[in-house]
């Protein structure tokens, strides 16, 4: 568990600051592109929950127009989606997007690999998890992670939490490093990319109690059957 404990944020801090200093042209003139190309924000600031179901603010290049969560498919977006910027469309190609997010890893609230940091209310907040889901909690989240490497967009909720909870009972370095290679061969190859595939709307067959309260995207609470 050393690994877990010490060197795996160990790494995560001196890669992420070495991955700052070289990419630190690329990271100012996406900005810029960002910035010319749409009215708003540079970066899109959205709440997720991190270790132990802790909320964090989560950073991204922002991709889509502003308020496009309120709009179309809300937190979901497809292929063509007209909500996504011209630049959004390169930079979630190449996942470029995901590149703030080395400040979250920086701040402690996230790592390199890791599950995906769900939204706070979505599939639903965390006090509605069975304390099996929670496990996946147990460690920081990540940018890539087990799920990612196995479909990214294009796995339902049920699928994704079991993944991750795999993941966090066999954390190792080289699960760490097989991840790792994986997504980069993914990233180059555009292999599973959300602009290639409708994602897959994860609200389906969730092994949760009956009675759960959820929370949609548009921000209206239903009752799931």
């Amino acid at each position: 568990m050393s690994y877990l404990k010490y060197i795996k944020r160990i790494l995560d801090l001196l890669f992420a600051v070495l991955a700052l200093v070289v990419l630190s042209p690329l990271l100012v003139l996406t900005a810029l592109a960002v910035r010319i190309d749409s009215p708003g924000p540079i970066i899109f600031r959205q709440s997720r929950l991190g270790k132990d179901g802790k909320p964090f603010v989560l950073y991204k290049f922002r991709s889509m127009r502003v308020g496009a969560e309120h709009t179309g498919m809300g937190q979901y977006s497809y292929a063509a989606d007209p909500r996504v910027t011209r630049v959004g469309r390169v930079i979630r190609a190449t996942s470029m997007d995901e590149l703030p997010q080395l400040f979250n890893i920086i701040k402690g609230e996230m790592s390199f690999i890791g599950f995906r940091p769900v939204l706070t209310y979505h599939p639903f907040p965390y006090a509605s998890y069975t304390p099996e889901q929670k496990q996946m909690f147990a460690q920081r989240p990540g940018i890539t992670g087990w799920a990612q490497i196995h479909g990214r967009k294009c796995v339902n909720w049920d699928d994704r939490i079991a993944m991750n909870i795999w993941y966090a009972q066999h954390i190792s370095l080289c699960l760490d490093l097989k991840i790792f290679f994986i997504t980069i061969y993914k990233v180059v190859s555009n292999a599973d990319n959300v602009n290639t595939h409708i994602t897959v709307l994860k609200d389906a067959k969730i092994k949760q109690p009956t009675n759960a309260m959820i929370q949609t995207d548009q921000g209206e609470e239903s009752e799931r059957k």
